[in-house]
């Protein structure tokens, strides 16, 4: 017993003695890296983090120097416990700790919260924003609760005033904009230097968004993290003389997930850059910005600036649809009331099937569908090479071969929704539309397979959506009005309207008529018909009755037409900056995750100048 009792204390004292060994190493490494990253610029930040610790706040990591500060995770953030502002005494017990954590990242997430249900408005009216949150990179959270000061008749901490028109300090969230204006004509606080998260998410274009571009949504997809958006919670008493944990939780999350999205967007928590030598944190932050400074969202409505808000707010608010600044910019393909891509007919057939034809030497020339190859079969000028994959060499010497093997039309293609990867329900997406596709010259319409893609039926409708925000730009920029073809193609005569309408009244109420009326409609219908020599038949109010009204406009050019022949005036590059104008719009619009290998927004524009030359005749169809 002895023996094992020795042998068991010295097998722990070897394990605590390796443990021990190991924390005093990596502290040592530790150590070593923050001196170097340091330097001997930063000892007074890190004096002033220390000074920090004494603010009774709940706290988080104490703020380091920017060029060592490890940045918290979105989820760790969510978890820090905000604080409520009632009062000036708690302001400034609270506002130092903030000054510190704004001079290491000089940004602050904001979000308003007002009463948005009519149900809980005082006396029906829309009311002022109720409270007001505030967030810095360490997940400190301020609640200041805006109308108890009013009710209170206590002024406002002019810290807060200072801060939120402060135009080295950046705002950012989803709707700050707007909520600036609010906040200015609510409680007389203007709002500057904000940057709405929508525009920094379109921005990245590598960003995969799939649910929209609310709050909610962007969380969920940059961050992998869940807001709790309820009904129960956004329509809440905000205006209550206590608030909920509930609340207080949803509030503050909605300001710390925007500053956490804000910095992901800028991938400052990935791959932190120092400053240059003479440039501050905001100037490197504003840098990341240009051109999105206090700039309104053209979000659903298409507007921007004072009539853009007007018209967004001036729809009807009900309990279902609350007013916020954290307003949806829906994908299409979310709308659960009116789900895209029902009623669309889906391939029953795959469009891939990945057969090849070979050139008599063997050459690779391109893949088509099985049926085609086997017509090659049939007609004896093609022999078998493989069955799988089927390969049909030629008899015959083709009538071009491929510039180069790294040709689109020699590679694989897979039977999926190029978006979303769906491997099912898929139907085929034509990326120039077919209504200006038709009338290009016959030079740009050989092989142009590349420009059809497949789509999943609900990804295509969203798509036809996006189509149609473009077609329109594209109408008014070149005067082609679209809508019905057949409204601006048939036009309606005035006069046989009026003949139809005098011979229907007759027919159907002659009886009752007096006979000056009678007299009035039998005159109309006889200048039309026999110029007045001739007794009005039955038959003729028949046909008089069942007359065509509408007439062919002679004028007419269908809107597809004349926008190609608007660019045709710049001959072969115009036509092909409109092939690279839908390509790119697609590109744009639907951010597609699975195209087939080679794909380009200038597919055969190269080969085009190489064998026409830009001086091309263009005749369109």
């Amino acid at each position: 017993m002895m023996s094992k009792q020795s042998t068991l204390t010295a097998a722990l004292a070897t394990m605590l003695g390796a443990t021990l060994g190991g924390l005093f190493l990596w502290r040592s490494i530790r150590t070593q890296k923050r001196k170097a990253l340091k330097g001997p610029a930063s000892a007074e930040p890190v004096q002033a983090q220390l000074e920090a610790k004494i603010i009774p706040l709940p706290e988080p990591p104490a703020p380091a120097p920017p060029q060592t500060q490890k940045l918290l995770r979105a989820q760790t953030l969510l978890e820090v416990p905000p604080v409520i502002v009632s009062s000036l005494e708690e302001w400034e017990a609270l506002w130092p700790a903030f000054q510190k954590d704004l001079s290491v990242y000089p940004v602050l997430g904001l979000d308003c919260e007002w009463v948005k249900s009519m149900r809980v408005s005082v006396k029906g009216k829309a009311s002022a924003v109720s409270l007001l949150q505030l967030a810095t990179f360490s997940g400190r959270c301020m609640l200041v609760r805006l109308l108890t000061f009013r009710n209170a008749q206590l002024p406002l901490p002019k810290a807060l005033a200072g801060v939120l028109s402060d135009p080295r300090v950046l705002k950012v969230g989803v709707g700050c904009y707007e909520d600036g204006k609010r906040l200015t004509h609510d409680h007389g606080l203007p709002l500057s230097c904000t940057v709405d998260l929508r525009y920094l998410a379109l921005r990245q274009r590598q960003a995969v968004l799939n649910n929209g571009l609310s709050l909610k949504s962007l969380a969920a997809d940059l961050l992998n993290v869940t807001l709790d958006k309820s009904l129960e919670l956004r329509c809440s008493d905000w205006e209550a003389d206590v608030l909920t944990q509930e609340q207080m939780i949803y509030a503050a999350h909605d300001a710390q997930i925007s500053i956490a999205l804000f910095l992901h967007l800028l991938g400052v928590n990935k791959e932190p850059r120092l400053p240059a030598e003479g440039e501050t944190v905001f100037v490197q932050l504003a840098s990341c910005c240009q051109g999105l400074v206090d700039v309104p969202f053209r979000g659903r409505y298409g507007g921007e600036g004072e009539e853009g808000e007007r018209r967004r707010r001036s729809r009807k608010s009900t309990v279902d649809s609350p007013e916020s600044g954290d307003q949806q910019v829906p994908d299409p393909r979310r709308n659960k009331r009116k789900p895209l891509g029902v009623g669309y007919s889906a391939r029953k057939s795959p469009l891939y099937d990945n057969c090849f034809l070979h050139a008599p030497d063997g050459q690779p020339l391109c893949t088509c569908d099985k049926k085609k190859a086997k017509w090659y079969l049939e007609k004896g000028i093609g022999e078998l090479v493989s069955e799988d994959p089927f390969i049909v060499r030629l008899l015959f010497e083709p009538s071009g071969r491929p510039d180069s093997q790294k040709d689109y039309y020699l590679t694989a293609k897979e039977n999926l929704c190029v978006v979303c990867g769906k491997a099912e329900s898929y139907i085929r997406k034509n990326i120039v539309p077919h209504e200006y596709r038709r009338h290009f010259p016959a030079e740009m319409k050989d092989h142009n397979s590349h420009d059809i893609l497949l789509l999943c039926t609900s990804c295509h409708a969203a798509s036809n959506v996006h189509d149609g925000i473009l077609k329109q730009q594209l109408a008014e920029e070149h005067s082609a009005p679209q809508g019905c073809e057949e409204g601006i193609r048939l036009l309606e005569d005035a006069d046989r309207r009026r003949v139809r309408s005098a011979a229907r009244a007759l027919l159907s109420a002659s009886n009752g008529m007096p006979d000056s009326r009678k007299e009035e409609l039998l005159s109309v219908i006889q200048s039309f018909f026999c110029s007045g020599q001739q007794e009005v038949t039955q038959e003729m109010l028949q046909n008089a009755a069942a007359l065509e009204t509408r007439i062919f406009n002679e004028s007419y050019v269908p809107h597809g037409l004349k926008v190609v022949q608007a660019y045709a005036e710049h001959g072969l590059c115009g036509l092909m900056k409109l092939e690279r104008c839908w390509r790119q719009h697609f590109l744009t619009s639907m951010h597609p995750r699975h195209l087939p290998p080679l794909w380009s927004i200038n597919h055969n524009h190269d080969k085009y100048l190489r064998k026409y030359g830009e001086d091309l005749q263009i005749q369109l169809n």
